[in-house]
């Protein structure tokens, strides 16, 4: 053990990969751990196969996942990972956007790579006809007297309390409700 501790010390690169490959237990409050298990497993396959583009996108995520964990002071769930994943796709898509007007096509190839590989780690999204149904019973549930955007609040506060925030489309949802309730 103290061998570890002094390679830990003298190489820290080696305490971060020890760090990522620590087993989460259901023991120690996790309900899921899928979406951290399938980050996890992609860096050891990327390391493996000498991929250092998608090991070090891959990296970065689980960096953000960490300071998650270390900001809550527990591990966070699955979905809060799936939403730290879309926000960092988000950027990433972004980012590409701006490189493009920037004439700088290296640079936008980068982003759009990193992009593609967490894309492939996100699971998809909630379709409209499971959003349209959802928010038709949130709906016909909720008193539709009273201000108009209190009354959109209270559909989408309904929503959010049925649906898991990181499977939907935000936009998508405000479009639909927009709409039901115009009718």
């Amino acid at each position: 053990m103290n061998a570890a501790r002094i390679l830990l010390k003298q190489q820290p690169c080696c305490k971060m990969l020890m760090l990522m490959s620590r087993p989460f237990s259901a023991a120690s409050g996790i309900a899921h751990i899928d979406v951290r298990q399938q980050l996890l497993s992609g860096v050891k396959t990327a390391m493996k196969n000498k991929d250092p583009a998608t090991s070090t996108t891959l990296r970065s995520i689980l960096s953000e996942v960490y300071a998650a964990d270390k900001s809550t002071g527990s591990p966070v769930s699955s979905p809060a990972i799936t939403a730290i994943l879309r926000k960092a796709t988000l950027r990433r898509y972004d980012s590409v956007g701006q490189f493009v007007k920037a004439s700088r096509p290296d640079l936008a190839q980068k982003e759009q790579q990193e992009a593609d590989i967490l894309s492939a780690f996100l699971p998809p999204l909630m379709s409209e006809a499971d959003i349209d149904l959802v928010l038709n019973e949130v709906i016909a549930e909720t008193t539709l007297d009273g201000e108009p955007r209190k009354v959109l609040g209270q559909v989408y506060k309904n929503f959010y309390s049925k649906v898991d925030k990181s499977n939907v489309d935000p936009e998508t949802v405000k479009r639909k409700a927009e709409a039901l309730l115009s009718n």
